[in-house]
């Protein structure tokens, strides 16, 4: 669409920073699966009944359950007049003693859903999520230096907005990464220094790789400021050793790197005896006071392991050897934004402090965590073996995370007729796999990948129910297209 020439902000005259940041996740095939599922309502006809919505971590958008407890409490928060003394009758029949308890106490630290919190984030939920770090990692955790955000991603931007001082900054960033990091460093016009992860050993990282990545940006004059890692990978799904994570902790130390651990999908471990899942928080404290001072700034949230609360936007990141004046620059940009939403943060509580064995709701929340949690790592294994059936195809198995991340190699006639329609062979791919079966992905160009390579990114969510009929329709439309396009 051209620009009206009476209009005073044009695509020609916005923030060129905002222009160049792209974000695939959300990008022209979940644009085009958008205006598919209208065309299906209003009686259209496609090869398929839904569109199936594989392009991003979104569970409950897949029909994942909500957690029960979770929500009761939610609720009676939201509706405290369901706790009045008038209402106990019907509220005891409705909801367990524990659920009516918890909504009980945070309605006594917080007054009111409506109502604007701390801007750090309500204090006692702070330090439930800083009991909840020291049982986890078994050293303590300070609820100061904790701050809630409208989910990781928030975290995020606030502390690239506070490291980034100028254009020559450099962050460097995994590849395949989540693109997150790249439209955030685009709108800061700062420097993505990207390192690769080896996809023949697993999506395997080297400090080797690593220091490659910082020598080449200091040759061209680029100041790199942080690592981030994501660990569990997305979109790759591979889980670091401890060793590997000392070996990571002891590069950014001798290269005066800030590391940014971003380890939202730390409860999507599907391999837990063979790769565990470390706290980058814990690694670093088993080093000993030699690495006292070490800075890190580590996030979390409540969009995925077995919650998927997606839509409430809860999350949180906790720092370790900031200077204070840098927490009293992170405090003053969070009191801008004025508070992190309210039911976010009461999600986050809960996550952090669900029932114990001893309550009501233990029995159903363990019911219902296990069945989420154990039908994941079926999927997974399910999706990984189709994708490894198919003519081209290469798939690693997920060690954590939601998704795959397998490489296909096209036809080089498949590849002349994506240049013929400007686009990338993988985005041409995932667009004719939109078209044919209502499963939309996303194209691996979109996360950075080795150049000639092909991949793209699943989900692993869809529900069992749809799941056969999921992966069948993904076998049907490869054939096809390899015989189409075969050379």
């Amino acid at each position: 669409m051209r620009p009206s020439p009476d209009k005073t902000l044009t695509s020609r005259n916005m923030n060129a920073k905002v222009r160049k940041a792209e974000y695939a996740v959300r990008g022209e095939l979940a644009i085009r699966s958008e205006h598919i599922k209208v065309e299906l309502a209003n009686g259209a006809s496609f090869p398929f009944k839904r569109v199936v919505g594989c392009n991003i971590g979104n569970p409950q958008a897949l029909n994942q359950k909500p957690i029960t407890f979770f929500r009761q409490v939610a609720s009676l928060v939201e509706y405290p007049d369901l706790l009045k003394d008038e209402n106990a009758e019907l509220t005891s029949k409705l909801y367990p003693s524990d659920a009516i308890a918890r909504a009980k106490l945070l309605l006594k630290h917080i007054g009111s859903v409506g109502a604007y919190s701390h801007s750090q984030g309500i204090p006692a939920i702070r330090e439930n999520v800083a009991k909840f770090i020291a049982e986890r990692d078994g050293y303590p955790a300070d609820p100061s230096k904790i701050f809630l955000t409208q989910g990781a991603s928030a975290g995020v931007q606030l502390t690239l907005q506070m490291i980034v001082e100028h254009s020559q900054v450099g962050i460097m960033i995994p590849i395949p990464q989540y693109p997150l990091y790249t439209a955030t460093l685009a709108v800061l016009d700062a420097n993505p220094v990207p390192y690769y992860l080896d996809e023949s050993k697993g999506w395997g990282l080297t400090t080797q790789e690593l220091q490659r990545s910082f020598d080449e940006a200091a040759e061209k004059g680029i100041e790199t400021r942080a690592l981030v890692i994501i660990n569990p990978g997305n979109p790759t799904g591979q889980c670091l050793t401890e060793e590997n994570m000392r070996e990571i902790i002891g590069f950014c130390r001798r290269n005066k790197v800030i590391l940014l651990a971003d380890e939202v999908y730390q409860t999507n471990i599907y391999q837990p005896e063979q790769r565990p899942f470390h706290s980058f928080k814990k690694v670093l404290k088993s080093m000993g006071p030699e690495y006292e001072g070490f800075e890190m700034i580590s996030y979390h949230s409540i969009s995925k392991g077995m919650i998927g609360e997606c839509g409430r936007r809860g999350g949180y990141f906790e720092c370790e050897g900031l200077c204070p004046s840098i927490l009293e620059q992170i405090y003053k940009i969070s009191s801008i934004s004025l508070c992190p939403n309210v039911q976010g943060q009461i999600m986050i509580d809960l996550m952090v402090n669900p029932p114990k064995k001893s309550d009501p709701s233990f029995a159903l929340y363990k019911q219902e965590y296990d069945a989420i949690y154990y039908t994941l790592i079926k999927r997974a294994k399910k999706l990984e073996d189709m994708f490894n059936t198919l003519e081209g195809y290469t798939c690693n198995s997920a060690d954590g995370a939601m998704y795959l991340f397998p490489q296909i190699r096209l036809p080089m006639k498949a590849i002349e007729a994506a240049k013929e329609a400007g686009k990338e062979p993988d985005q041409f791919y995932c667009l004719a796999m939109l078209e044919a079966t209502g499963v939309c992905m996303v194209a691996g160009s979109g996360f950075g990948q080795v150049e000639g390579t092909a991949h793209f990114r699943s989900t692993f969510l869809p529900q069992p129910e749809l799941f056969d009929e999921f992966c069948a329709q993904i076998e049907a439309f490869h054939k096809e297209f390899m015989d189409k396009y075969r050379d």
